[in-house]
């Protein structure tokens, strides 16, 4: 029996984490990470702008759907984005928010325009100088006028990057004091465990008596899985016996499938005769609840990007032991294969065998696209020949991600968090 005299447990501080949507980009799988994290210590309400792209999603916590639509006319957006920023400032009186944290910048947008006093952190996930969706006046008024402007009235901002700070810092002139890195974090038993299960036919026997470059996240734009088509295509006419799989889906899937023709490039899609995927030269997994099974027996785990924030698939195939091979775009890759190394101040043309990985050109200037699209297919041959040095690549690669554990960059966040 509880003494009267006894003091009750303090009720857990409200906290309210905020995106757009719940689709299937890695920003989502980081908030969905964050929203079980801090679960403990906090009561915790995820809010999104709607449930358009939820599917599958499962949380303990309260989800609440703001229900407000996107698209439209710039009127339309603009109507919406104030009827945003009014029902979160209800939902943040109604549920007494001490913190509220968003991702990604439309929410942040509505984060900071819907204060009612408490602190607001914005969690900051791709390069502002180099995301190509930020083009022509609307691009310049947002990387000039809005984040200079707004971000700074935040609380703290948190980049998953070292080269994400550098860019809000140096380049877009927010205040040093209030930037700070938390790196993405990875549950290395989740990825392990998920990893030692066997991938779906005709997958697993693909996987088991084939090379295989594994590429895996959103087929958008900004994954360059187009350049990576023709690197493969030369890849094969080295080695015949390799092949492709592709571990997603998104807006660029019909014009993947139409590269791959142009090349001569055989597909087997999900869904199709089991046997097909014997002769495929390309296989298209479509999205895959647990895409760590395939990761974790990629000969080769590569990573074309154009641009990046801290890339959560290359992340776990590191964890898997996987060797990588990454395109040394901004941002995230050489901070991960290569700590302690700065950016070359011009591109880079060659590969860079790192610490933990490879690095390799960006293919994406004109004037350069045959010469590295070269060092790539070179790069890629030597190393499916090489049984040796994928082991060891592998080795580094698992014993870099030892830095990201979820215990780890937990304390970060609960530090900041407790700190605010």
């Amino acid at each position: 029996m509880k003494s009267a005299l006894q003091t009750p447990a303090p009720e857990r501080p409200a906290l309210l984490l905020l995106i757009p949507n719940l689709g299937l980009g890695g920003a989502q799988r980081v908030f969905a990470d964050h929203a079980r994290l801090l679960a403990g210590p906090y009561k915790v309400t995820e809010c999104v702008f709607n449930l358009d792209c939820a599917q599958g999603y499962e949380t303990a916590n309260e989800l609440h759907d703001l229900s407000v639509p996107g698209g439209g006319g710039p009127l339309a957006k603009i109507g919406y984005f104030f009827r945003r920023c009014q029902l979160l400032r209800q939902l943040k009186r109604a549920r007494r928010v001490a913190i509220s944290i968003s991702h990604l910048e439309g929410a942040d947008y509505v984060n900071l325009l819907s204060g009612v006093g408490e602190r607001r952190v914005l969690c900051v996930h791709g390069s502002k100088l180099h995301d190509r969706n930020m083009r022509g006046g609307l691009g310049w008024v947002r990387r000039h006028l809005l984040i200079p402007l707004l971000y700074r009235q935040a609380a703290r901002i948190v980049t998953v990057s070292a080269g994400i700070r550098a860019e809000l810092v140096e380049q877009l002139g927010l205040p040093a004091s209030k930037v700070q890195v938390i790196n993405n974090f990875f549950d290395d038993e989740a990825i392990r465990q998920q990893g030692a299960l066997l991938p779906p036919s005709p997958y697993a026997e693909v996987l088991a008596t084939h090379p295989v470059l594994v590429a895996a996240g959103r087929l958008a734009p900004e994954k360059n899985l187009l350049a990576l088509l023709k690197v493969f295509a030369q890849v094969r006419q080295r080695i015949p016996s390799c092949k492709l799989l592709l571990v997603g889906q998104g807006e660029q899937y019909t014009a993947l499938l139409a590269r791959c023709h142009d090349l001569n490039l055989t597909v087997y899609q999900s869904g199709q005769q089991i046997g097909l995927a014997r002769t495929a030269a390309v296989l298209f997994a479509g999205y895959q609840s647990q895409p760590h099974t395939f990761i974790a027996r990629a000969t080769i785990f590569v990573l074309p990007s154009l641009n990046e924030g801290f890339p959560m698939a290359l992340g776990e195939a590191m964890v898997c032991s996987r060797p990588v091979a990454a395109a040394d775009c901004p941002t995230g890759p050489r901070e991960m294969l290569a700590p302690g190394t700065s950016p070359p101040k011009k591109p880079l043309r060659q590969a860079e065998m790192a610490a933990h990985g490879v690095l390799l050109p960006v293919i994406s200037n004109l004037a350069t696209v045959a010469a590295d699209e070269q060092v790539w297919v070179d790069t890629l041959v030597q190393l499916l020949a090489d049984a040796d040095r994928r082991r060891a690549l592998g080795e580094q690669a698992s014993q870099r991600m030892r830095a990201f554990t979820k215990d780890t960059i937990g304390r970060e966040w609960l530090a900041l968090l407790e700190k605010l």
